[in-house]
């Protein structure tokens, strides 16, 4: 009986292992579920803090129009128009302006008049010489006739002195009368030049009351008005010097500082692009014509003077400009139209395709598109398709950036 119930206490203490088969296999499960919830919170995670990932700094540039001269620059540099032939007009003679027939604008020819002095007083010694001239006109004439009398008569005489039939006294006489009317036709003649002298001396004077135009231009400033005293050199404390200025519109070129450092770079006929600031719009073509062999020690400057090639009423004197010399063997006569351009770093290679990436300025985002590129110009390339003159795109983008990535645009 005792035995008995040791057999059945033994029989307590075996293992169950379909109960330990089952415990793990619920571990097992339990396990699972755990990791596919921690893979699930990760998901949820990453799709609610997506909007809120740190955004990459990146540099944009813009797709421009970019005109081939940009691409074939050497050097630029800043100066003005200038008239190569201009003249301050002034008074020989000093006097009271009566006279201006001009004025801020008009185009003058050489020798027109374009102002005068008061000049009665000149006018009137200049009457008083040519009647003087007149009495020495006739004074001479009646010398001549005179002389011719005197000469016949001498020379009748002469014979008959010669001929004994006449004294010595007659051919004296006769001889001296001669001598006496060439020698004063010989006073009427010098008086008849310092008479033309006088005359002379007066028109040139009187024509020192005009103020002629030295060459033909344009009046660019009146410093003098009718009733004023003008005179030469501003002789009177209260005088004007100079009546008109006047410039050759043909000549005017652009004058322009180059560093010395760079004046290497500039050669006599360059061609060069000409943009005044007044018209940024307009460009003008041009060439140089002239390097000054002289430096400003005061800037480390060079004067070059640069000569329009298609110069038209638009340009001024004295308005300022900017000038691209251009490479030497670049030529105005082949195609200039302006090309649809991008900085060159914002292109990359992806897939066998070129690439940019725009900026989405709504949500501040970079947008992958696919471009077709053209020419090389300088540190731009062409853009045949793809983008439009505007657009933002990304400089430089980085591999990791992708289509609808973040961004944050340096500033």
């Amino acid at each position: 009986m005792g035995l008995e119930v040791k057999k059945g206490d033994l029989a307590s203490l075996a293992i169950n292992h379909a109960d330990e088969e089952y415990q793990t296999t619920k571990k097992n499960n339990r396990t699972k579920i755990i990791i596919i919830l921690i893979i699930l919170i990760f998901v949820i995670l990453l799709i609610v803090m997506k909007p809120f990932q740190r955004a990459i700094k990146v540099q944009v540039g813009a797709v421009i129009n970019l005109s081939p001269t940009q691409s074939a620059t050497v050097l630029n540099a800043s100066g003005y128009v200038v008239a190569q032939r201009k003249a301050a007009i002034a008074s020989k003679a000093t006097g009271r302006l009566v006279y201006l027939a001009v004025e801020e604008g008009d185009i003058v020819k050489k020798n027109q008049i374009l102002a005068k002095i008061e000049s009665e007083d000149i006018q009137a010694q200049l009457q008083e010489a040519k009647a003087n001239y007149n009495l020495a006109l006739a004074t001479l004439n009646q010398s001549k006739a005179e002389l011719s009398e005197a000469e016949a008569s001498y020379k009748r005489i002469k014979q008959l002195y010669e001929d004994q039939l006449v004294s010595q006294m007659d051919y004296d006489k006769a001889e001296a009368r001669y001598k006496s009317a060439n020698a004063a036709l010989k006073a009427a003649e010098a008086r008849i030049k310092a008479m033309e002298a006088v005359i002379q001396a007066l028109e040139v004077s009187l024509e020192s009351t005009y103020i002629r135009a030295p060459f033909d231009g344009t009046v660019l400033n009146k410093y003098a008005d009718i009733g004023e005293m003008v005179a030469p050199f501003a002789a009177g404390s209260n005088a004007k010097a100079s009546v008109l200025t006047i410039a050759d519109m043909d000549s005017l070129q652009v004058e322009a500082d180059v560093s010395e450092a760079n004046i290497e770079k500039i050669k006599l006929g360059m061609p060069c692009e000409i943009i005044l600031d007044a018209y940024p719009e307009k460009s003008y073509h041009g060439r140089v014509h002239k390097i000054i062999p002289t430096a400003d020690r005061s800037k480390a400057t060079v004067l070059t003077k640069i000569k329009f090639l298609n110069k038209d009423s638009f340009v001024l004197p004295e308005m300022s400009a900017k000038v691209a010399f251009l490479s030497e063997n670049f030529s105005f006569e082949n195609d200039n139209q302006p090309k649809k351009a991008v900085f060159a770093s914002a292109i990359i290679s992806r897939n066998n395709h070129k690439i940019v990436f725009l900026v989405d300025d709504k949500n501040n985002k970079a947008k992958e598109v696919k471009v077709i590129t053209g020419d090389i110009l300088g540190d731009y390339v062409e853009i045949k398709e793809g983008l439009e003159v505007g657009n933002k795109v990304i400089l430089n983008p980085s591999q990791n950036l992708k289509d609808g990535a973040k961004i944050n645009i340096s500033e």
